[in-house]
């Protein structure tokens, strides 16, 4: 399959990326958060090529996105006044919100469940991009199933040349975290997956909400209700580990063990705070910004894991990054990419 590849997204652009929709191929297109990779959501077959060209298994359910709010009626049932709610608070934005499908909708969409990830973009060309293609747009991230996922064009050319009709080139993706997942079938909001609207954020508008054990990816016997509940996401091809501790324990941990790999041959990398980035001794090491920034380390985040990825790195230890709000988001995504895989190095 040969690629276009847009880098004027112009109007004429739109349209033909549309019309691609329309006509069952698919689209990699720019958000606030991450690439995604489009497909018609009321075309069975488009679903079945996301998953094909993500090598993505089939029942990990896939997201709507929607252009407008009075288009819920169309995908989902039994709306609970509470969706729209935080729709106004939080929409157009990094928000996906777990609801009752329409049987209308197709299994192959929604991975054989009976309910529906719905998200509305804030970005102007994903905006622009799912009106062109009639509304209706089922995407995950752009990138091959379990790696980092893309927030620069340049890594969906790496993972998708090839492998669907068009990519929209819509520069760096300013989140860097996909969005918040809320579920709202059952009797209290429950997150899914955490992301930029954080807890704190929904609960000042929905009240109380929890948070589901799956969303760890721990229980995986369960059904994914959600995107990155249920399989290995986000990891790099070098081997992660997440030290906790103290600062001093963890640089002296993280730099024994890099020494050890390097005495083996092994390339070894660092993710570390700016204030510590300096006290490693590895082969790459990536300070992901500012403890007191979680925004400028939760953008940071992928783009580091696909650079280790460019550098061939075989081995990686990171700080942690524990705390409230959008941390819980940046050590979810950092978790899944380690497998679990975690040391104490002690107080």
């Amino acid at each position: 399959m040969k690629t276009q590849i847009v880098r004027d997204i112009t109007e004429d652009a739109i349209e033909r990326a549309g019309q691609i929709i329309k006509e069952g191929g698919l689209v990699a297109f720019p958000t606030e958060t991450v690439y995604g990779l489009g497909g018609d959501a009321f075309n069975p077959g488009s679903s079945k090529k996301i998953y094909a060209a993500k090598g993505r298994p089939s029942d990990n359910p896939l997201i709507v996105h929607i252009a407008y709010k009075k288009d819920l009626y169309e995908i989902a049932e039994d709306i609970p006044d509470l969706a729209f709610k935080l729709m106004d608070s939080f929409c157009p934005g990094p928000l996906t919100l777990i609801l009752k499908k329409k049987p209308s909708l197709p299994k192959e969409t929604t991975g054989g469940l009976g309910t529906v990830a719905v998200r509305m973009p804030s970005d102007p060309t994903a905006n622009a991009f799912i009106k062109a293609s009639g509304g209706f747009v089922a995407a995950p991230s752009a990138n091959i199933s379990g790696r980092p996922s893309p927030t620069d064009v340049r890594y969906v050319i790496e993972d998708l040349d090839g492998r669907v009709d068009m990519i929209l080139d819509g520069g760096s993706s300013p989140i860097g975290l996909e969005s918040t997942i809320v579920d709202l079938t059952e009797d209290r909001p429950v997150i899914l997956r955490p992301g930029f609207i954080t807890a704190e954020m929904l609960c000042s508008v929905a009240g109380p909400v929890s948070s589901d054990p799956g969303s760890t990816g721990e229980d995986t016997n369960a059904p994914p209700k959600a995107p990155g509940m249920k399989y290995r996401h986000y990891a790099p091809k070098g081997d992660l580990t997440v030290v906790y501790g103290t600062p001093e324990k963890v640089i002296e941990y993280i730099n024994i063990n890099t020494a050890r790999c390097s005495a083996r041959g092994l390339k070894t990398g660092v993710i570390a705070g700016k204030m510590t980035a300096d006290r490693y001794n590895a082969d790459s090491v990536k300070n992901l910004g500012d403890r007191d920034d979680p925004a400028e380390i939760s953008s940071s985040l992928y783009r580091v894991l696909r650079e280790f990825d460019d550098e061939g790195t075989d081995v990686i230890y990171s700080e942690s990054f524990e705390g409230p709000g959008l941390y819980c988001a940046v050590m979810n995504r950092l978790l899944k990419a380690a497998g679990r895989k975690t040391v104490n190095a002690g107080e």
